[in-house]
């Protein structure tokens, strides 16, 4: 951690587990080392109760890209996208069989706290859900000062940061201390992504940020994406097959809790491999 970082931030390298590292072996998609893979997801299988609603998937995601998850409603992607930070773990009755690795790391080993994984691992909903008490400023800051950071300077200055990259600095700056809900709904989902990477994380999970927004609050999110898988690995779950082939550079096609095809983008959509995939993403069903 550097002098400037206060503590109770937690730094990119932050060990969220007490085990050893594990090593890294290849998988659905191939890649030069275990270093640019995000997460090495391998048999993995989660259970509500007695429903069965994700089965048997292995895949890597890379890192520093966009991945997309699509699929009917129904089939898992939600499900597949909160087990990354282990968010699906809130919902009573679920359990979960085979390994989820981020960085060689093993997310469900014994020692692991889910909250400093959920640090590393920050999330956006389908719904912006800006606090309705807090102001704007407050909003992005909200995560800092419950993890016990008090430095004013710094905080001023993560503010600025987080906001001008959720493209949302110069429409805000002369407003910071209004209500988080007087944003448009834009604004607001542009806000809860800035309060979102506040925090730093190292990957960001967008669970259909644009389905509640017009489209040209969606084109500035796209654009927003485009602009941060610069710095952060980003999966995203669309229903939109449209926003996926425009935003993603892989993307996975779930059916009904299975991984039925994961690849590059345009490879998905101009040449799927499975008949299952084709008929998806040519409108057959779903």
């Amino acid at each position: 951690m550097s002098a400037s970082e206060p503590s109770g931030v937690e730094t990119p390298h932050s060990i969220v587990t007490k085990k050893p590292e594990v090593a890294a072996s290849s998988g659905a998609v191939p890649a030069a080392g275990p270093e640019e893979i995000a997460f090495d997801i391998r048999g993995l299988n989660i259970y509500y109760g007695a429903h069965h609603a994700i089965k048997d998937v292995t895949l890597q995601i890379p890192a520093r890209s966009v991945t997309a998850i699509i699929g009917p409603s129904g089939c898992g992607k939600s499900t597949m996208l909160r087990s990354l930070n282990r968010m699906h773990e809130l919902t009573p009755g679920a359990r979960h069989t085979g390994t989820i690795l981020m960085k060689n790391q093993d997310l469900y080993a014994p020692g692991v706290d889910p909250t400093l994984v959920r640090r590393r691992v920050g999330m956006v909903f389908q719904k912006s859900n800006p606090f309705p008490t807090l102001t704007i400023a407050e909003n992005v800051l909200v995560g800092l000062r419950l993890n016990g950071v008090r430095d004013k300077i710094f905080l001023g200055r993560r503010l600025e940061e987080s906001l001008r990259m959720a493209a949302l600095w110069e429409e805000v700056k002369e407003h910071l201390h209004r209500p988080g809900t007087s944003l448009s709904g834009g604004q607001q989902q542009r806000l809860c992504i800035a309060r979102a990477i506040a925090n730093r994380p190292e990957i960001l999970l967008m669970d259909e940020p644009c389905s509640a927004l017009d489209p040209i609050a969606t084109g500035k999110v796209e654009e927003l994406i485009h602009e941060l898988r610069r710095e952060y690995t980003i999966v995203i779950v669309t229903h939109n097959m449209q926003q996926a082939a425009r935003v993603s550079d892989r993307t996975a096609f779930m059916y009904m809790g299975k991984l039925v095809e994961f690849g590059g983008t345009e490879q998905i959509f101009m040449n799927p491999k499975d008949p299952q995939t084709e008929a998806y993403v040519s409108g057959r069903f779903g």
